[in-house]
């Protein structure tokens, strides 16, 4: 007798520990994959900058050197964009090109493109933001890449 006024009396506990644990498991569970996505916007953020770089050794017509960096630059951009469109929004991309005899940062000697990504993740996250895990996410991600050109191969 005693034994089954102890298991009535323990009725339910299940379902109210559930209901205390489950939040504590869904808010690890949802940072996890949070945070997996941000390390997934920059890692493509950072392929696609070097994509970008890529592309902007491919020649392009032009008449004057400064014209053809500038083409280069300007492709580098529309590859490095074309790669990340799968983000929901459009990053910035950010040309900059440095000229011989100033050159390169390693080699003044040769051209320089760099090609710089940046994604706003806390105006346009991937997922929605619980409201305390936005203070641990960067409020941007950047993605880099330079490329060294040399000035006699431009035209």
């Amino acid at each position: 007798m005693k034994r089954a006024r102890r298991h009535r009396a323990e009725r339910g506990s299940a379902a109210i520990e559930f209901a205390i644990v489950f939040p504590l498991f869904f808010v690890v569970l949802y940072a996890i994959v949070t945070y997996s996505l941000v390390f997934l916007a920059q890692q493509s953020l950072t392929a696609a900058a070097e994509e970008g770089a890529r592309a902007a050794l491919v020649w392009q017509s032009a008449s004057t050197a400064g014209d053809a960096l500038t083409e280069r630059a300007t492709q580098a951009c529309s590859r490095a964009a074309s790669v990340v469109n799968w983000l929901p929004v459009a990053p910035t991309c950010a040309k900059a090109i440095s000229t011989a005899p100033s050159g390169c940062n390693n080699n003044p000697a040769m051209d320089c493109i760099q090609v710089t990504l940046t994604y706003p993740y806390t105006t346009s996250p991937i997922v929605p933001l619980l409201p305390l895990l936005d203070l641990a996410i960067p409020t941007s991600l950047v993605g880099q890449a330079t490329v060294q050109l040399d000035p006699e191969n431009l035209l």
